[in-house]
């Protein structure tokens, strides 16, 4: 009966916002924005929402929604699960938010791919959040992890895509093919393997989300935002690093949620999944020996220890399900952008190795293009889980953290104190994962999305009260972030029992 009422009330309002059949009122709201953004947006959808949240079901669009493309190339209603708890632990919903939605295409982006979601609160605050997207998800992505939280709050929210679709069905002769993983039969086509898609526009389209959003906030509200918060999770937390490192002008500060690292210089995700896809199989063949040469190997590269759960006969991994969903296509599709003369499937992906492909190739000057540099201009808040099987957290999360420090040790010390490097923290989850959702097959795991949460409203205090940020840490298991933590600075092991 529920899901049958939310596919009814989901069908009526995007009849209703496709007909414009709207009060008057409402359409005269959305008439003025889309006609002041004319030349910013196309393919415009504006609608007036009794709730922005998602406990209205018409806020995030159905999968494969958008006409001409094919399935899987927009996955709205998948991607905001990717990066949020399960039902049941996400954002608590309190109280509908009454606003306008825009949805619609960045008009002057020349692949016509780059989009932008827009949710403008009738009682706003008079501030703006801007999110990131994970993975190669869509401007939806952030729904549950984010924008529940922050419209509730009344800030206007504005996510993208990073200028790309996700991705549709492929075959094994597509040279930018990528496998699901090695046991697969299955073939996908990323967006951003195409020729033009390159990673540099990650950064060059949340800036462009955040100037429209700007425009925007003017046009409803009669007033830019006093101020604008950078936020996001993994390749989205990449893009919150790159706002603050690189447009200090458009943001007041950051919380980078288990952001990818980009550096030339390996450890990078290029160097690290390798080893992983490798030896996965010989790991499992010893019968998932946490003692055999292959987990020391998977260790070795800077991955967290393995979870098993055995039922019957069966053995589910933590490593295996990074194996199956993540590993081999993320390495595909990173090196197909990057390294596009090396023959994937051919010289093998677990058989990659980074640093010799820097004297074969051009990937060392690709991966410099689009380098986070540490050099942060705002204040910057990271928050990553110690049992991250996807971005293990010294090669990532604290990779960063090393290369803003190096930054700061670079400066003069007698500089006056508003010129020196913004505050930075790295908020260690003592066992929390890239993967949320995979807590509930491993009671073990802890959810990083409160931490985020709570992370974001110390920037907050940290901006607007010059309240102090509490130091780096680690947070323990059923913990929070502390003023005086008990583990300052790095957990002392990535998995506690």
């Amino acid at each position: 009966m529920y899901r049958s009422r939310v596919f009814l009330l989901t069908i009526v309002a995007l009849t209703v916002f496709a007909s414009g059949s709207i009060s008057g009122s409402a359409a005269t709201r959305c008439d003025r924005l889309l006609d002041r953004l004319n030349a910013r947006l196309a393919d415009a959808t504006c609608f007036e929402s009794a709730d922005l949240t998602t406990a209205n079901p018409a806020t995030t669009l159905p999968n494969n929604s958008l006409p001409g493309l094919p399935p899987f190339a927009f996955t709205p209603q998948t991607d905001r699960d990717v990066i949020a708890p399960p039902a049941g632990f996400r954002t608590p919903i309190t109280k509908a938010v009454p606003g306008i939605q825009i949805q619609a295409r960045i008009a002057n982006d020349p692949l016509g791919e780059a989009r932008i979601l827009i949710r403008l609160p009738d009682d706003w605050n008079g501030k703006m959040v801007v999110a990131g997207a994970s993975g190669t998800r869509s401007e939806f992505n952030g729904d549950f992890a984010w924008s529940d939280y922050v419209v509730q709050k009344g800030y206007a929210y504005v996510s993208q895509n990073k200028g790309i679709y996700n991705l549709t069905l492929s075959t094994a002769v597509d040279p930018l093919g990528c496998r699901l993983n090695p046991a697969s039969g299955v073939f996908v086509h990323f967006y951003d393997n195409d020729p033009a898609a390159v990673f540099t526009r990650w950064n060059e389209v949340m800036l462009a989300a955040t100037e429209i959003g700007r425009s925007t906030l003017e046009f409803r509200y009669g007033r830019r935002p006093a101020r604008t918060y950078a936020v996001g999770t993994s390749n989205g937390g990449y893009q919150v690093r790159r706002a603050v490192e690189t447009a200090p002008e458009l943001f007041d500060g950051g919380v980078d949620w288990e952001g990818t690292f980009v550096d030339p210089v390996a450890p990078n995700i290029l160097s690290t999944l390798p080893p992983a896809i490798l030896n996965y199989p010989d790991y499992v063949a010893s019968g998932f020996d946490s003692n055999s040469t292959a987990a020391k190997n998977i260790r070795g590269a800077g991955y967290p220890p393995d979870l098993t759960v055995t039922s019957g006969s069966a053995t589910t991994s933590l490593w295996g399900l990074y194996w199956t969903q993540f590993w081999e296509v993320t390495q595909c599709q990173w090196q197909k952008r990057l390294d596009p003369a090396y023959s994937t499937y051919v010289s093998g992906t677990g058989t990659y190795v980074y640093v010799d492909r820097l004297s074969a190739s051009e990937v060392g000057a690709n991966v410099a293009a689009f380098a986070t540099t540490g050099r942060i201009k705002r204040p910057l808040i990271t928050v990553a889980g110690t049992m991250d099987g996807l971005l293990p957290i010294d090669v990532h999360a604290r990779a960063y953290a090393r290369k803003v420090a190096l930054h700061r040790e670079g400066e003069a010390s007698d500089r006056p104190a508003d010129e020196r490097a913004p505050d930075y923290r790295l908020y260690e989850v003592q066992n929390g994962n890239h993967i949320e959702t995979f807590a509930t097959t491993f009671p073990q795991l802890q959810f990083i999305e409160p931490h985020a949460q709570k992370a974001f409203d110390l920037l907050v205090a940290k901006v607007e009260l010059a309240a102090a940020l509490p130091p780096s840490q680690c947070v323990p298991v059923g913990g929070q972030i502390a003023t005086m933590p008990a583990q300052p600075g790095h957990c002392a092991s990535l998995l506690a029992p």
